[in-house]
């Protein structure tokens, strides 16, 4: 058997080691369960994310949040606005890396609201003006549906804002591309995993009879 040089073994060792995408680092991120869930907008699907786990290591998502902010930069935003609660946390750490101001959108329940999509987003108090008039990225952590996005995308709007890209770590099936579209703005997202959900009298879980978790 020859001898290996330098050069061969730095070639073998390269070929070994293979570093994770980034898509394949968040999919591991997530602490996703399955079953039979009502998610915020009212739909009901069969992927839960329980979004508190997601920052127990914070510096995991920060190293993400660069990389969801190298494709935020070409959209010259001037303004972060994150939906709280963990949504608003990615885009805290966003904001200084954009070098922009970071706002957030509260959500809270409206009981004039009937069907689909009951809850509402607002940027609070004084926070309305700074958004007024500016290029407004609305930034993430998982997007399932989009309640969190288009209550927040609404709002700005109301504000006097212009909303000019939404941003996550992850989306979950194509409902979040389907409002980006409408809405003619990019959706920029570390992922895209496969996902399902339905409105709740075309559910093929509750004709089955599962047991919804609320």
């Amino acid at each position: 058997m020859g001898i290996a040089t330098r050069s061969s073994v730095n070639t073998i060792f390269r070929m070994r080691v293979t570093i994770p995408r980034v898509s394949d680092r968040v999919a591991r991120l997530l602490p996703i369960r399955q079953g039979h869930f009502r998610l915020e907008s009212g739909h009901h699907g069969h992927t839960w994310v329980d979004l508190e786990l997601l920052f127990l290591d914070p510096e995991k998502i920060r190293r993400l949040t660069t990389k969801l902010v190298a494709m935020l930069r070409p959209h010259d935003v001037e303004v972060v606005c994150g939906p709280l609660v963990e949504g608003a946390f990615v885009a805290l750490m966003a904001a200084p890396k954009l070098g922009v101001p970071f706002t957030y959108a509260e959500r809270f329940a409206d009981d004039t609201l009937t069907g689909l999509f009951k809850v509402r987003y607002r940027i609070p108090g004084a926070l309305r003006q700074i958004v007024q008039g500016k290029r407004v990225a609305i930034v993430n952590d998982v997007i399932n549906v989009g309640s969190a996005v288009r209550g927040t995308f609404a709002d700005l709007v109301e504000c006097g804002a212009q909303p000019v890209a939404i941003a996550a770590l992850a989306a979950l099936g194509g409902k979040a591309a389907e409002f980006a579209a409408s809405q003619q703005i990019p959706l920029e997202a570390l992922t895209t995993l496969p996902n399902e959900t339905w409105e709740p009298a075309e559910c093929p879980l509750c004709r089955d009879g599962v047991p919804l978790d609320n």
